[in-house]
């Protein structure tokens, strides 16, 4: 079982910057991928990047070019870094935890019954 925790929300205007942070705890983190989700009011929770243990990543259409993720196993944390902010970012961001093979954790057509543990979420809120 892995427990997940997000940090590195806040306001921002757009153009601007900010950086989230996934903890994990459990000595597994490093065979598990790791996504963000995010989630705004109203709307279904939608996929924003995948890393898988092996680091090979996937992002969707509407973050490439403004948002990377990557991951530090030593420290059991995974991170969004996320450029160019836009409004339409606004939304809450959550990280999850992938313990299938790699393939299925990385193909985003398996949807989010493959993610198996969840963490709080943090409120990213981008001004105009």
């Amino acid at each position: 079982q892995v427990q997940l925790v997000e940090s590195g929300g806040g306001l921002v205007q757009a153009g601007g910057s900010l950086k989230l942070s996934c903890a994990a705890s459990g000595n597994i983190f490093r065979r598990n991928a790791m996504g963000w989700y995010r989630q705004a009011p109203g709307k279904e929770r939608e996929l924003v990047a995948i890393i898988s243990g092996g680091g090979s990543t996937y992002y969707a259409d509407s973050v490439k070019g403004r948002f990377a993720i990557s991951r530090d196993n030593a420290k059991n944390t995974a991170y969004l870094q996320m450029n160019s902010l836009k409004p339409e970012d606004t939304a809450m961001y959550y990280c999850a935890a992938c313990n299938r093979l790699e393939e299925i954790c990385l193909s985003p057509r398996f949807g989010l019954g493959v993610w198996s543990n969840w963490g709080q979420g943090t409120q990213v809120t981008v001004s105009s």
